[in-house]
């Protein structure tokens, strides 16, 4: 499937026509009508009073602020999708983008943070200060190895989550469709051998995720050939961990050789980097996961002429869209309602399991084009977020990574209470 030139210009039209209309896509907007009379309240001198309480016990300020559903979304324009380093200013359609994303999907409400900032410290630094703002920090499109990084360090020393959609999003999601794929072609996933072509966040992502259920018969290529512990060349501290969990048995060579007995390909690369000759050396009832995005390592059809069983891409117009848009606004929203402190594998693991479940039901049809589920209804998109909600709170409250206690149930009313709201903003606009 390609598109013409003529739909490529006609796309370009649209999108910058749309963005230069509206200025953008998000605005804010006030929870509740104000008239004159109510500005005493919500304003001076009534909004002393809440400040009064924060001020004594500063947790409250998820009860009196909207920062139980509010999410920063930072970037500093070094990766912005398949684009690079373009900077801060030109990164902010993206994250806008993806603040309506959480918006739309999850009732959050997300402000995109694009910072002129370049260095692990500066980058840390500021996320620091900011958290008193937010409940959740999601890390977007910072280039490698410098996300990583940052994500490590604000880990042990920022006191709310720091999400990285890059790498825990898509290994959240990955992981849920290669379950049911597995089970699909009748393999047993701890037994199969899998090949993860890329090696920045989104592949130490889904490798880490992968090692954290057990599943560890795992080899990582990258553009100098098959990652082995003691290789030198072209290596950095997250390639080199890494490579100390993956191929245990120390095969070297290039991506060709990783492939040849190898029963699940994942591309995280680039645009053409899987060929039919290439799936054809793989095992029989080959998975095939071509996630470069917006053009796969290879098209869906050529993967399943090649033979592979079963395949997925990132793309939306083919069967089997691996996307972290399925995972964040659940998991995010989990954490919320939890007010968590942190993340960790169990947590998603859990929101890895509960996509899976999703999917049960096509997997039981034999359905190979149904390995994780779509937002393509409004009961949908509420069906996958809360149950993706409710299984990141258990994890968070089972884990201690949470400071409040709430109910399966409490967050499915309170999910369908947000998205009851929003639909009423989306008839007012």
């Amino acid at each position: 499937m390609k598109n013409s030139k003529k739909d490529i210009d006609q796309l370009k039209d649209i999108s910058l026509k749309l963005h230069k209309k509206y200025t953008g896509k998000i605005q804010t907007i006030g929870k509740m009508k104000i008239e004159y009379k109510d500005l005493k309240i919500y304003y001076t001198p009534g909004v002393a009073y809440p400040c009064l309480e924060i001020s004594r016990k500063p947790e409250l300020s998820y009860d009196y602020t909207n920062r139980e559903n509010s999410v920063a979304i930072v970037t500093n324009g070094t990766r912005i999708l398949g684009l690079g380093k373009i900077g801060p200013e030109a990164g902010m359609p993206v994250m806008e983008g993806k603040a309506l994303l959480m918006k739309k999907f999850g009732s959050l409400d997300a402000v995109p943070l694009a910072i002129d900032a370049h260095t692990e410290e500066e980058i840390v630094a500021f996320v620091k200060m900011i958290t008193p703002s937010f409940g959740i920090v999601n890390i977007e499109d910072i280039e490698m190895p410098l996300s990583l990084k940052v994500v490590r360090r604000l880990r042990q020393e920022a006191n709310i989550p720091i999400f990285y959609d890059d790498s825990d999003g898509t290994g959240i999601v990955a992981r849920a469709a290669l379950i049911n794929a597995a089970k699909l072609v009748k393999k047993d996933i701890r037994k199969m051998k899998i090949v993860i072509n890329g090696t920045g966040a989104a592949g130490i992502g889904i490798a880490s995720l992968l090692i954290s259920s057990g599943i560890n018969n795992i080899v990582m290529c990258d553009t100098a050939g098959i990652i082995y512990k003691g290789r030198k060349e072209n290596m950095n501290e997250f390639k080199t961990e890494i490579a100390e969990k993956t191929n245990l048995k120390l095969q070297k060579g290039s991506l060709d050789d990783a492939v040849k007995d190898a029963d699940t390909l994942i591309g995280v690369s680039t645009k053409g980097a899987f060929s039919k000759q290439l799936i054809q050396k793989m095992n029989k009832d080959a998975i095939v996961f071509a996630l470069a995005n917006p053009f796969p390592e290879i098209n869906y059809y050529e993967a399943k002429e090649a033979g592979a069983a079963i395949v997925a891409t990132g793309r939306s117009d083919f069967p089997n869209q691996i996307n972290n848009f399925i995972a964040f606004p659940g998991a995010l929203r989990g954490l919320l309602e939890t007010r968590a402190s942190k993340i960790n594998s169990d947590i998603l693991i859990a929101a890895s399991d509960a996509l899976a479940n999703l999917a049960s039901e096509a997997v039981r049809r034999n359905d190979t084009e149904r390995i994780i589920p779509k937002f393509d209804s409004e009961s949908a998109t509420i069906k996958i977020t809360t149950a993706v909600a409710r299984e990141v709170a258990k994890a968070a409250i089972k884990t201690g990574a949470s400071r409040k206690k709430v109910s399966p149930s409490e967050i499915e009313k309170k999910i369908n209470k947000l998205f009851s709201n929003y639909r009423k903003i989306e008839g007012v606009l």
